[in-house]
């Protein structure tokens, strides 16, 4: 098992074409590290919320058969750019470890699934996410390098959103309350 810590620092940018993206990252040098895969998300907490709040969210994450458990600080900002501290460490059974959270009186506050592709463009990680809000290009680095590789790809970094895909999906929601959209947010069905 291996893990990291440190300061989780990116854009998360809205995007009417993830195509388009695509075509881009190839164009200048991008190299794909991974193909289209289902992201499952549970965010935990206490039933009296202290996590969140205080700032901040212990995430569980499965895809391709991979957990990772994932506790993130508090939010600062620096421009656009989202400043969290992050703990991050691959776990071998997400199932039981969820189960152990229980006991211990954690209980999922929401679910959240993403199609994610993964690609490099120098030292800057490019997500493409589809989620059942939209697609989005979450670029991840030094905040030195993000503004530059944003701009690369024919982003505005100046159309950075400042929510987190569990915030981001409530202000949808409230934006739409004809749909009756579910708490959690899961994928379409193909």
């Amino acid at each position: 098992m291996s893990g990291k810590r440190g300061n989780e620092t990116e854009l998360k940018i809205p995007v009417a074409n993830l195509d388009a993206v695509r075509r881009r990252l190839v164009a200048v040098g991008g190299l794909r590290e991974s193909p289209p895969e289902v992201e499952r998300n549970e965010l935990f907490d206490w039933p009296d919320r202290r996590l969140t709040s205080s700032g901040q969210a212990l995430r569980l994450r499965g895809v391709g058969g991979r957990w990772v458990l994932t506790l993130k600080g508090p939010v600062s900002y620096r421009g656009r750019v989202k400043v969290r501290e992050e703990h991050e460490l691959e776990v071998g059974e997400g199932e039981i470890l969820a189960e152990i959270f229980g006991r211990l009186g954690l209980a999922p506050l929401v679910r959240y699934e993403k199609e994610r592709e993964r690609w490099r463009l120098g030292e800057v990680e490019v997500a493409l996410d589809r989620t059942a809000m939209g697609d989005f290009v979450e670029l991840e680095g030094a905040v030195a390098a993000l503004e530059g590789a944003a701009r690369a790809l024919d982003l505005d970094p100046a159309g950075a959103v400042r929510g987190s895909y569990v915030s981001l999906w409530e202000e949808h929601r409230a934006r739409h309350p004809e749909l009756e959209l579910p708490v959690d947010m899961r994928l379409p069905e193909p």
